[in-house]
């Protein structure tokens, strides 16, 4: 009799879980896209906005050297996804989504990098290798599995829409940057006259493409995946400040004579591969010739692009 009671317990337990995980799919599949991110990547998000560079950027503790790298990044991160953006316009997993005239930020990110580097910043820049895997995996999932680029073009615009705002005047009143908006492209959105409301409007898009069960888990992954290369930047950030940090003196940077090991540097971080560096010369001269190497410039800028990203959230 004991034994019957106990079998009739376990398939009440196990009705009960079945039960469970067949109310959390139902869930799931009623929840909104826009809800289900949000709610998804809170976590990520809380460990990104809790790091201290984003709470000293938000304070205004910024150089306007940085800013100016963080330019670099953006464009770099902007031209990955407009490009996999107009491959997919067409795309019924993304075509809704397709705001060109009123979002597409690549354009005035040009001309802030313009402003800040001159005619020739093209020769100046390029992009830093954690932004780099950054730039891949935008433009693999542009390529093979375009269902996914909802995570990034949300991500970052929604954002751009909010929280940029807010980095926009702490940029302008710490730098002392024109008011007419010299330098700070990248936040102006002259085609949105309202973005409270279209962001309504593009969350509304979004949900309404309505993708099954299985595509929602994967698009909140996305956007969690995108939040860990963020993290990896601010890594390789670090990094390149506390080499900097040791090879500082009082008075400023170590000053090189543009001969002899380039591991003597203080750009250089511990895991360059020193066999490449082997009878190299030292291409920094002064200290601003190390803030002007773009392989420096463009590590510093990821991780000041990312602080706009991450401090967007704060304000969705």
């Amino acid at each position: 009799m004991s034994a019957e009671v106990e079998t009739s317990e376990g398939v009440d337990e196990s009705e009960k879980k079945s039960s469970g995980a067949l109310e959390k799919e139902n869930q799931m599949r009623m929840a909104d896209l826009s809800e289900l991110l949000k709610e998804g990547t809170k976590e990520a998000h809380d460990r990104a906005e809790n790091t201290q560079f984003v709470k000293d950027f938000l304070k205004g503790n910024i150089k306007k050297e940085l800013f100016k790298l963080a330019t670099t990044a953006l464009y770099f991160t902007y031209s990955a996804l407009e490009e996999e953006m107009e491959r997919n316009k067409d795309h019924p997993a993304f075509a809704p989504l397709y705001f060109p005239m009123e979002l597409h930020r690549k354009e005035a990110l040009t001309k802030d990098m313009e402003y800040f580097f001159g005619e020739n910043w093209e020769e100046q820049v390029q992009c830093p290798k954690a932004a780099q895997k950054y730039v891949e995996r935008i433009h693999y999932i542009g390529q093979n599995e375009p269902e996914l680029l909802v995570a990034h073009a949300y991500t970052r615009y929604m954002g751009d829409l909010s929280g940029g705002q807010v980095l926009k005047k702490v940029a302008q009143r710490a730098l002392k940057l024109p008011s007419t908006g010299e330098g700070t492209q990248f936040y102006l959105f002259e085609n949105v006259d309202n973005a409270q409301q279209f962001k309504q409007l593009y969350r509304a898009r979004m949900n309404a493409l309505d993708p099954n069960m299985k595509t929602k888990e994967r698009i909140v992954e996305e956007a969690n995946k995108a939040f860990e290369y963020n993290m990896q930047i601010f890594n390789e950030l670090d990094q390149a400040g506390s080499t900097l940090a040791r090879e500082t003196l009082e008075d400023g940077f170590t000053v090189h004579d543009g001969k002899g090991d380039m591991r003597k540097c203080p750009f250089y971080a511990a895991e360059q591969d020193k066999g490449a560096l082997e009878g190299s010369s030292c291409p920094f001269r002064t200290a601003m010739a190390v803030l002007r190497k773009p392989s420096l410039q463009s590590i510093l800028a990821a991780g000041v692009a990312l602080a706009a990203g991450l401090l967007a959230w704060y304000y969705m």
